[in-house]
């Protein structure tokens, strides 16, 4: 591409460090720091200067910016300490231009990357749960053991308000054993799943065994309980991790406000100017607190007033689907049609209901045949039918499903009244008394736990037991989502659910059955 601006050698100088190219109309920004790209952007909204003429005129030549001084704190200069001063006059100017030069958009312009250690998997689905611009990465149970110990002790989360109460023993009692039983069962599954799943030809040893591995982690996963630490990482834009910690500073869980803070307060080395509104002496943050407050209230004093008499739960695994469009073929269709023509949505929608069902059966299937993977992903038209479902499924599951956040969706509270899951091949191999003795005392302690503890009894559930969730997803997203959870390699329990989803749509819109049925065979076809 050609470039219409042109720099003196001088100028190339001092731009060659921060950005790719000086002389080409697409180039990347290298070596800023997040709050100055995320500045250097505003102002460029704003301006009919290109990116790196403002880049030179109105931070790296500007004495206001304080450009080395804060470029210097981003690890480039070696002169950190002296440079406090400097450094704060120059946030107080990116302050000022991010303020005066975009709304909460202008947050997404500077990201971080997070790191997380030895969080509860019960605190990871809090700050997982958060859907837009952010991209969360946990350690894995299938592929790494959590039998180790640190300094003699199981690595789990002791709440500080049920390790200071009469509870204690109890909560350490019923969380050791379930670790107990997690270390005492890898070996005679692992020895199981070798007679179920021998070595073929030409797989190399270590490759068998890891796969051996993989699948035992995964038929013992539900005895860890949801107070097992783990790690997970986050890349973020500043928007997000201002709505994150906002929402962790208000958790009812201690666990989760110590994250926020600590979140925070290592954000704000980074990317201060853009999370400053999450720190609770902040104006912003208080009105939002009140919010929460009252909201939490409103909804609680209902519940207990007019929802006060709850049905018998489930005690198995179960997929409803509770709504879906009546007329979701013909919007459908509309809108895939809506770019190739002229007229309104609604033109589109009120012609289609005049043809056959043949007609738009026969498009949606040759439509849907032309994908080979999943990787072909269908127009955005797909996107405008919607399903909601109820699902009671055990935590693990919920803990991979969660992970698709183009949704609404919202859980219970985690508890032991829906049962938990007990995978075959555990009562196979003969160890089912072992695995149940240890569910049933997890429940016997979960039950002490949430008379006085309602939030901090949920760390003892195991993942095995189940819990109750809703899910409202476009057919776009769910086609995704489905054929990516009931591929053979995955998880059983998920496999089910993945499949019932498919064939409640299937049940409702036939049609539709078309776009979760991909020809490759890297994707299975869902079949009764």
């Amino acid at each position: 591409m050609s470039l219409s601006e042109s720099f003196t050698p001088e100028q190339k100088s001092l731009l060659e460090s921060y950005v790719t190219n000086t002389d080409r109309s697409v180039f990347v920004l290298t070596n800023l720091p997040e709050v100055i790209k995320g500045a250097l952007f505003s102002r460029y909204s704003r301006s009919t200067l290109g990116l790196r003429s403002l880049l030179l005129k109105e931070f790296i030549l500007s004495e206001d910016a304080e450009f080395s001084s804060i470029q210097g704190n981003s690890g480039q200069a070696s002169n950190r300490k002296g440079s406090e001063l400097a450094i704060e006059r120059a946030r107080k100017f990116y302050d000022r231009i991010l303020d005066g030069y975009g709304d909460d958009s202008i947050g997404e312009l500077g990201g971080a990357h997070l790191a997380l250690e030895n969080v509860s998997m019960l605190a990871t689905k809090v700050l997982e749960d958060a859907r837009i611009g952010g991209s969360p990465l946990e350690k894995s149970t299938r592929y790494v053991s959590f039998s180790d110990k640190d300094s003699g002790r199981y690595r789990y989360y002791r709440d500080p308000k049920l390790m200071d109460s009469d509870h204690a023993e109890l909560y350490v009692k019923a969380c050791d054993h379930l670790f107990d039983c997690y270390v005492r069962l890898c070996e005679p599954v692992w020895e199981h799943v070798r007679k179920l799943l021998p070595r073929e030809e030409g797989t190399s040893e270590a490759a068998y065994e890891r796969s051996v591995k993989a699948r035992g982690y995964d038929l013992i996963r539900g005895l860890l309980p949801a107070s097992t630490q783990t790690n997970m990482g986050i890349f973020g834009n500043g928007r997000f991790f201002e709505t994150l910690i906002r929402k962790l500073h208000l958790d009812p869980l201690e666990e989760n406000r110590d994250l926020g803070q600590a979140a925070f307060e290592e954000l704000s080395k980074v990317i201060p100017s853009f999370i400053r509104r999450a720190d609770r002496n902040n104006n912003r943050f208080q009105e939002f607190e009140d919010y929460t407050n009252f909201k939490n209230s409103l909804m609680q004093t209902f519940h207990s007033k007019q929802i006060s008499n709850e049905p018998n739960p489930p005690q198995e695994m179960d997929v409803q689907l509770i709504e879906y469009d009546q007329d979701a073929e013909d919007r459908m269709l509309a809108a895939l049609l809506f770019p190739f023509g002229h007229g309104s949505l609604q033109e589109f929608t009120e012609q289609l209901k005049n043809l056959p069902d043949s007609e738009k059966k026969r498009l949606i299937h040759e439509y849907a045949e032309l994908r080979q993977n999943r990787r072909h992903k269908p127009g955005r038209g797909i996107e405008m039918p919607f399903y909601t479902f109820d699902i009671v499924g055990d935590y693990g599951i919920y803990r991979d499903l969660q992970r698709h956040r183009m949704l609404t969706q919202e859980r219970q509270l985690l508890s032991t009244r829906y049962g938990f899951e007990k995978p075959e091949e555990i009562e196979e191999a003969g160890l089912g008394e072992i695995y149940d003795e240890a569910m049933f005392q997890a429940a016997e302690a979960f039950d002490q736990l949430q008379k006085d503890f309602p939030f901090e009894a949920q760390y003892v559930v195991p993942m095995g037991y189940r819990i109750r969730w809703f899910m409202k997803i476009n057919l776009r997203s769910l086609s995704w989502m489905t054929e990516l959870r009931s591929v053979p390699q995955g998880h059983t329990g998920y496999r089910r659910i993945a499949q019932q989803m498919y064939l409640r749509v299937r049940d409702v819109h036939p049609f539709h059955s078309y776009f979760f049925q991909p020809k490759r065979s890297e994707v299975s076809c869902m079949k009764t």
